[in-house]
């Protein structure tokens, strides 16, 4: 369905010649086509601007009118005629915010007259945002055009005539800070605005230069990349103007005078050319002068304070919705406290929602027809009623005492109902009545024979800071725990298997975790998933421990080729050394050689003893060449004897 077109406002002679209810009857019309506009989609706009510009003349026509209206025109000030002015409002931040928008929408008295009906608009800085971003190749040759002519107007001898484009420029740079950017960038505007301060006498015609190098100057900082070296150089520019008129008036006297520019360039500026500005603007603070201040226009406030007599159900305020009306107040200052409250009882006082739909101007059509500038009525007592308030009345009866009574943690417990019998009572520490028991004789005699009497230094078998270990888990006999060691090779074997076959299984990902595999593996070994881990890091950091693996791999095929012989060796006549265990014998226990020490221990099968003769020349070479390697082995020989006696309970084999 293709859209009707909308006809343009009349001029203000043909709206005041119609009634009240044919401009009523025109207003309504014009609600409704826009509603169906902002309503539709954006291919439907695009092909309504393509056929027709029936709506950017209908546009351009009502902020041009409105803009231009005098003050006995009410035809464009009702309710309806504002919300005619929203419902366009919105439409022209639809069609800005595409490409292909009429030329006739980016117009300079257009946008200034725009700018001026909706100055007080908190969207209106996000329309010109996106006027700059969608439509920039229209927009920046229509701005260059227009700085060039104002800047050859301000050259002229007398640029009194600028008064006008001055205020819309104002106007535009209040609404967009990258407009104030692009007329600041540069020297040639804010010289010859200067240059036209001096030439221009009357305070009426500085004013305009005054308002647009004020506003200029704070778009450059409140811009999205502030530009504070171009800042600087503009205020360097002012001062040295300043300088060279010798304390007369400049234009930087104006500006730090009667505009808050300082105050709020502190407030604004920040990153790291802050602390130059910062000086330089405690500099621009001694231009300020009083002669130059202008007087302010006297604000006449109602003398009624609002203490009239009301109803009482009228007189209700709801305190607890001030502080939101002040948040709401903050994004649209021209929005009364009264009609605020409304909205915030319509939408159970929520201020997001308040905030959506005056954003997107669609309230339901009773509160779009309210007066938005209505303030809440604030209501006091009268004179009479405070003075009634003090009036003398009778004292009230006293109430009844209150005696407070005292609960404690063991109230309604046995004691406390006296059903605790006196055999449980006692005074003091409750007495021991635990039997003492026997000592056990047969442990005390056990742990006596693990004493050597004979001993004749500290034991130190169980210094683990010392030593690093503990008792010798060998066995009995003298065999090294060939369980443990059988199982603890059954192991390595099974592991390396696995992991020449198959290294992926020593990951660490829970899938390979909960695998059969995993699973089977540890089931063989009897260990844990991160033992099984932590063997197949160490293997592959050590490169000694993986050759020797794959050589037991190789070199055992489970066939016993040959047997060690275990005949019984008696040592030679006086070999045998201070750690023997047996004198007279071998190193192992029954003079049988082959696993354990049977090596012949230190200073064996050398031909001579540390305990023979003493002019032996046997003798004299191996105390030689135990003293020569006592440093190596410490007292570590003497502790493993001790470690091993004592698995056999203390007492010799």
């Amino acid at each position: 369905m293709s859209l009707p077109p909308l006809a343009p406002i009349p001029p203000a002679a043909i709206r005041l010649s119609l009634s009240p209810p044919e401009w009523e009857s025109c207003l309504d019309a014009w609600l409704t086509l826009l509603d169906f506009y902002v309503r539709s989609s954006q291919e439907q706009i695009s092909s309504l601007l393509r056929k027709n510009d029936s709506v950017a003349t209908f546009l351009k026509s009502l902020f041009d009118e409105t803009a231009s209206r005098q003050t006995n025109d009410e035809t464009l000030a009702g309710p309806k005629a504002r919300t005619l002015q929203r419902t366009a409002f919105i439409l022209t931040n639809r069609l800005v915010s595409k490409p292909g928008l009429p030329a006739s929408l980016l117009d300079w008295n257009f946008l200034s007259n725009f700018c001026r009906v909706n100055i007080r608009n908190a969207a209106l800085p996000y329309l010109m945002s996106n006027v700059w971003k969608h439509q920039s190749h229209q927009f920046n040759p229509i701005l260059q055009r227009q700085k060039d002519a104002i800047t050859k107007s301000l050259e002229a001898s007398s640029p009194t005539s600028l008064k006008e484009d001055l205020e819309n420029l104002a106007l535009l740079i209040r609404a967009s800070t990258d407009v104030g950017g692009y007329f600041m960038t540069g020297s040639d505007f804010a010289d010859n605005v200067v240059a036209a301060y001096g030439k221009v006498g009357d305070s009426e015609h500085r004013k305009p230069l005054v308002t647009t190098t004020y506003l200029g100057l704070l778009s450059l900082v409140k811009a999205d990349l502030p530009n504070a070296s171009l800042l600087s150089d503009h205020l360097y520019s002012l001062k040295s103007d300043a300088d060279a008129r010798k304390n007369g008036p400049s234009l930087l006297a104006d500006l730090v005078t009667n505009t808050p520019l300082v105050p709020k360039l502190r407030r604004t500026v920040s990153g790291k050319s802050a602390d130059r500005l910062v000086k330089l603007l405690d500099q621009v603070e001694t231009y300020r002068l009083e002669s130059l201040a202008r007087p302010r226009k006297l604000v006449r406030r109602s003398k009624s304070k609002g203490k009239a007599k009301v109803h009482e159900q009228d007189a209700e305020l709801h305190m607890h919705q001030m502080s939101l009306v002040a948040q709401i107040q903050d994004l649209f200052p021209d929005l009364g406290s009264g009609f605020i409250m409304k909205l915030l009882d319509e939408y159970n006082d929520d201020v997001e929602q308040v905030t959506a739909h005056l954003l997107d101007d669609s309230l339901p059509a009773h509160l779009q027809s309210l007066n938005r500038t209505e303030q809440a009525a604030v209501f006091g007592t009268t004179a009479q009623e405070d003075i009634n308030s003090l009036a003398p009345r009778s004292t009230p009866p006293p109430s009844d005492h209150f005696i407070p009574q005292r609960h404690t943690a063991f109230e309604d417990d046995e004691l406390d109902e006296t059903q605790l019998g006196t055999a449980r009572l006692h005074f003091g520490k409750k007495p021991d009545q635990q039997t003492p028991v026997p000592a056990n004789k047969a442990a005390i005699l056990s742990a006596l024979a693990a004493f050597d009497s004979d001993d004749d230094e500290r034991d130190d078998t169980y210094d683990v800071e010392d030593v690093g270990g503990t008792v010798d888990s060998a066995h009995p006999e003298g065999d090294p725990a060939p369980s443990a060691q059988a199982a603890h090779a059954e192991a390595d074997a099974a592991l390396f298997r696995t992991y020449q076959t198959s290294p992926e299984l020593f990951g660490r990902s829970f899938d390979i975790r909960k695998g059969q595999a995993r699973v089977a593996l540890k089931r063989e070994t009897g260990m844990t998933d991160e033992a099984i881990e932590g063997w197949a890091i160490m293997l592959q950091r050590d490169p000694r421990r993986l050759k020797r693996l794959q050589g037991q791999q190789a070199a055992f095929d489970g066939r016993q080729t040959a047997l060690a012989s275990t005949a019984y060796r008696e040592s030679p006549a006086g070999t045998e050394s201070e750690d023997s265990d047996v004198p007279g014998g071998s190193n192992g226990r029954g003079g049988f050689t082959g696993r354990g020490r049977g090596r012949g221990g230190r200073g064996r099968g050398r031909g001579g003893s540390v305990a023979g003769p003493a002019g032996d020349a046997g003798t004299a070479a191996a105390q030689k060449r135990k003293e020569a390697n006592k440093g190596s082995r410490a007292n570590h020989s003497r502790r493993h004897q001790r470690a091993k006696k004592m698995t056999r309970g203390g007492f010799h084999g």
